[in-house]
C-alpha cells in the first residue's frame, strides 16, 4: 500500500482525489497538510486519516513520516516550491496541472526530482481514463484516416471567490480548463505545437473577471499541418467535448473532460455512425492507482514531469499570443510516451465524500 500526503485541503482534494484515491486498490492517505486545521480535522475524521500538519511543519513531516507520495492539489504559484522539498525528502510527487506557472520552475522540479530519484508525475487523471484513451487508439490504427483538425471547449461559470480567478496564482480559464484541451491536442496529433494564436475576453460588467480573462480562444499549429482551435471560458454554459476531424472521418468525444460524467464517443465513416459509451470511473481513484503501480514497479509514470512542461510551454506561448496579438513559436521535444490501454484503471466511483 503506497502512502499518500495531500498537500492543499480545497475543493478538488475534498470533492474529487481524498474520496478516489479511497476508491483505490494500493493507496491510502494518511495525511493531509494545511493551513486550516479544523476543517482538516473534519476530513481526517471522515476519511480515517491519522495525521495533520500545518504548512510550516511540512519539511519536518517529510522528513520524519514514513509517506510514499504527495499529492499536491495548492494553487498554481506554489507547486514548484512544494514540490521541490518533497524531492529532497525522497518523496514521490503526484502535481495538479498545470506543473507550475513558469519554465525554470518546472525545469528545477524536474531536475530535483530527477537528483532524488523520486517520480514526479503531473495529474493528468484522463490518460488513465477509458474513452480518452480509445480516441486515441481509434486515431493510431487509422479511423479517421490522418488526424487534420481538433475543435474542443470546454466551459463553466466559476464561481466568485474561487481562486482560479486570482491573477497571483497565475488562475484563469486557459490555466485550468484549456490545459485539457492542449494535452488532448497533443496526444492527438502525437507531436508538439509549435506555433501558437490567441484572443481573449474579459467582461468589464462582471466582478469575477477583475483579474483574469473570462474566455481565451486559441488556435495551434503542429508540424504534420495539423491544427488545433479551443475555446476555454469560465463565463459561459457547461460544455466539455472535443471533434477530430481526418482524412477519411471523424469522431467526438462529449462528454470529453471532466470527471463527474462518463465519456461518449461517437465515430463517423463512410456514412455509418458507431457510438460507445463508456463506463462511469472514478478518475482520481484510476490514476492514484497508476502511480502507485508506477511506484510500486520502480516504473516511470507516463504523465511525467516532462509531459507538464511540454502543456505548459504552449500555454505560455497562447498567454503570450493573445498578449502581444501575435503568433508565438513553440519548442518542445517530441513525446516518446502516449497514454495506452495498459495505463487504463476501471476504477468504480463513489458518492461517499465530504466537501465543507
Amino acid at each position: 500500500m503506497i502512502k499518500y500526503a495531500v498537500v492543499g485541503a480545497g475543493w478538488i482534494s475534498q470533492q474529487a482525489f481524498l474520496p478516489g484515491a479511497g476508491q483505490s486498490t494500493n493507496s491510502q492517505v494518511t495525511a493531509i497538510v494545511t493551513g486550516d486545521p479544523s476543517k482538516a480535522k473534519r476530513l481526517a475524521d471522515f476519511y480515517g486519516v491519522g495525521q495533520i500538519v500545518g504548512y510550516e511543519g511540512y519539511d519536518a513531516f517529510l522528513r520524519d513520516s514514513d509517506v510514499d507520495a504527495v499529492y499536491i492539489a495548492l494553487p498554481n504559484h506554489l507547486h514548484a516550491d512544494y514540490a521541490i522539498r518533497a524531492a529532497r525528502a525522497g518523496k514521490h510527487i503526484l502535481v495538479e496541472k498545470p506543473i507550475a506557472t513558469n519554465e525554470p520552475d518546472a525545469l528545477a522540479m524536474i531536475a530535483a526530482a530527477r537528483e532524488a530519484g523520486v517520480f514526479l508525475m503531473t495529474a493528468y487523471r484522463l490518460h488513465n481514463e477509458p474513452g480518452t484513451v480509445a480516441v486515441l487508439e481509434h486515431i493510431r490504427n487509422g479511423a479517421i484516416g490522418r488526424p487534420l483538425f481538433f475543435q474542443s471547449v470546454f466551459s463553466f461559470q466559476a464561481a466568485q471567490g474561487n481562486h482560479r480567478l486570482k491573477a497571483a496564482s497565475w488562475g484563469g480559464p486557459l490555466q485550468d480548463i484549456g490545459v485539457y484541451c492542449v494535452n488532448a491536442a497533443r496526444h492527438i496529433f502525437a507531436e508538439e505545437p509549435i506555433e501558437a494564436m490567441a484572443m481573449v475576453h474579459r467582461p468589464s460588467d462582471d466582478p469575477r473577471f477583475r483579474e483574469v480573462e473570462a474566455s481565451v480562444a486559441a488556435l495551434l499549429r503542429f508540424p504534420s499541418g495539423g491544427l488545433a482551435q479551443f475555446v476555454a471560458s469560465f463565463g459561459a454554459a457547461d460544455v466539455d467535448n472535443y471533434r477530430v476531424v481526418g482524412t477519411a472521418g471523424d469522431l467526438e468525444l462529449d462528454p470529453g473532460f471532466r470527471f463527474e460524467t462518463a465519456t461518449r464517443l461517437r465515430l463517423r465513416r463512410d456514412g455509418e455512425i458507431r457510438e460507445t459509451q463508456f463506463p462511469q470511473i472514478d478518475h482520481f481513484g484510476a490514476q492514484v492507482e497508476y502511480f502507485s503501480n508506477c511506484i510500486e514497479a520502480g516504473a516511470p509514470p507516463e504523465a511525467d514531469g516532462e509531459e507538464g512542461l511540454a502543456d505548459l510551454r504552449a500555454l505560455i506561448a497562447i498567454e503570450a499570443a493573445a498578449l502581444t496579438e501575435q503568433p508565438q513559436a513553440i519548442t518542445s521535444h517530441p513525446r516518446a510516451r502516449h497514454p495506452t490501454p495498459d495505463m487504463v484503471r476501471l476504477i468504480s466511483p463513489t458518492d461517499r465524500r465530504l466537501v465543507l
